[in-house]
């Protein structure tokens, strides 16, 4: 199953403004007690200052200094103790709040229960590799909607690809770029959050797991909640460890906010495609929700 070409993507930034970005990340989390300046950061780079706070302001709309402020676990936690009130509200209401456009710019569906145990089998799921604010994605869809969307690390297409055929062993992936354009457009282009042209998401999960998929959704941009917190509004006050796993299986990185889940102390913990990209996703969504 090879990729076929990358095509133009209108959400395309400069090649190696990601990986800037993610080296930059890697240092500023080792040392974001020392506060390191945008020098100090731009020489670990081998970049000038200048470059880097442009490089910065062009992914992210904000400086470096900003983008390590959102880093710290002060932040992270002053993201927690917010969210009691922020995600008890958009549950109640069923919106995400002003700063969260995934309840108008996202609808989404499930498959039936037969079709998950299925593992896929009847399924045709399209594929592409498109680029993105994090670097390179996977993007599948069916006739339906955007089913899995991950991301490609060391350009290792295939282990991307592998990461999500395994999810539906017995579904038939094919290549076809211009299937999933207009899904990757839609995932990461801020001006195609619109109720009018809504993303259409569908879940291939166990019931439990499209509940917690579902209660991701309604987390507010530039906000964090726990496990514990999920487990709860899925009246499974229990389960955190349970809601843990189905947050770790989520197939729809970004679009299904899971990184926006964090420790029960603030901490970032762990993130299916990586720390690093987790940080750079909620810094760059703390820069649009004004958090920083």
């Amino acid at each position: 199953m090879q990729a076929v070409t990358t095509e133009p993507n209108p959400v395309a930034l400069p090649s190696a403004d990601y990986d800037h970005v993610r080296r930059a990340l890697a240092f500023m989390t080792g040392h974001w007690r020392d506060q390191p300046s945008l020098d100090e950061i731009a020489a670990h780079l081998g970049l000038s200052a200048t470059h880097l706070n442009h490089v910065f302001r062009r992914w992210a709309g904000i400086t470096p200094k900003a983008f390590l402020q959102a880093l710290t676990l002060d932040h992270a936690r002053a993201l927690l103790r917010a969210n009691t009130s922020l995600l008890d509200t958009a549950i109640e209401v069923g919106l995400s709040g002003p700063g969260r456009l995934h309840d108008l710019f996202v609808t989404h569906e499930a498959m039936s229960p037969g079709e998950w145990k299925a593992k896929g089998a009847g399924l045709t799921l399209s594929y592409g590799f498109h680029p993105s604010p994090f670097g390179e994605a996977i993007v599948v869809t069916t006739p339906r909607g955007l089913a899995g969307l991950g991301f490609v690390d060391g350009e290792d297409r295939d282990v991307a690809l592998a990461d999500m055929t395994r999810r539906w062993p017995n579904a038939s992936f094919h290549a076809d770029q211009a299937a999933t354009l207009l899904a990757a457009h839609h995932a990461f282009d801020p001006v195609t959050w619109q109720a009018g042209e809504p993303l259409r998401v569908v879940f291939i999960g166990s019931d439990f797991e499209v509940r917690v998929w579902e209660t991701l959704l309604r987390i507010p941009m530039g906000a964090a909640t726990t496990y514990s917190s999920i487990a709860s509004h899925i009246g499974k006050p229990k389960a955190a460890r349970a809601v843990g796993a189905a947050v770790g299986r989520n197939p729809i990185s970004f679009v299904v906010p899971c990184h926006r889940v964090i420790g029960s102390t603030g901490a970032l913990t762990g993130y299916h495609w990586g720390l690093t990209r987790k940080q750079a996703m909620l810094g760059w969504e703390a820069a649009r929700a004004g958090t920083v």
